[in-house]
């Protein structure tokens, strides 16, 4: 279902999926560059069926509601091209003061990213709105991006348990890159954990993307994100 919340420039698009009043936690599912399409919809019934309430927050919304094609480079670029750290913070504030009216507070809300929404999970780590982060194959590790530094000059302001994802044969994201923000994040006040597929590529997870998707890597990395939000969420009781 997709709904709307209020936002400091007017309202977002938010598709939902579970019930907050049974759900355990909650997980906020950041977009790709492509928007929120089916896949990352799926991403989220899926969170739904293992009892969370999921919200995927439309981070498109100040250029356009639409989502666009894995190949649609051309019409997609320009709208992550104007995202940036105000907006990006903003909305991640809407969202979790809207989960916090449901009843969700800080340690029982979770967040989810994948390719840029791995960079904007892992800068949800360090600004104290939740309780556990987790990116898959996120960029911005090196090389600083929507405004904020690389990753690994902001590694020691996470706050918040995460986990990191990524594939080796990534060609933005190299595995020395990856080693460097995992050396970068050991001095972080919370648990982190970066996990690395030798035979995945960026998309690994998308099963919308055949040329990259590894059901191997995808199958192992999601249950890894599932006993991740299991241990650091407060997933005793409901929203109720």
């Amino acid at each position: 279902m997709t709904t709307s919340i209020a936002t400091n420039i007017g309202d977002m698009p938010l598709y939902t999926a579970g019930d907050p009043a049974h759900s355990r936690a909650a997980v906020v599912v950041i977009q790709e560059a492509f928007g929120v399409t089916a896949h990352i919809e799926r991403c989220c019934d899926r969170l739904a069926d293992a009892g969370y309430f999921a919200v995927a927050p439309a981070l498109f919304h100040r250029t356009t509601t639409d989502s666009f094609a894995y190949d649609d480079f051309e019409h997609a670029m320009p709208h992550m091209g104007a995202l940036g750290k105000e907006g990006i913070e903003a909305d991640l504030a809407a969202v979790a003061a809207h989960l916090g009216t449901l009843g969700f507070e800080r340690p029982r809300r979770g967040i989810v990213g994948f390719c840029m929404g791995g960079l904007v999970a892992f800068v949800a780590a360090t600004l104290g709105e939740f309780g556990a982060a987790v990116t898959f194959y996120g960029g911005g590790v090196t090389t600083g991006r929507f405004g904020y530094p690389p990753l690994v000059e902001i590694a020691d302001r996470v706050n918040t348990p995460w986990l990191g994802c990524y594939g080796d044969l990534d060609k933005g994201i190299p595995p020395e890159d990856v080693e460097q923000l995992r050396r970068a994040v050991v001095g972080a006040a919370a648990l982190t954990e970066v996990v690395r597929y030798p035979d995945a590529d960026h998309g690994f997870n998308c099963e919308d993307r055949p040329a990259v998707y590894n059901p191997d890597a995808a199958k192992d990395a999601w249950a890894r994100m599932l006993a991740f939000f299991e241990a650091d969420l407060g997933t005793t009781g409901s929203s109720a």
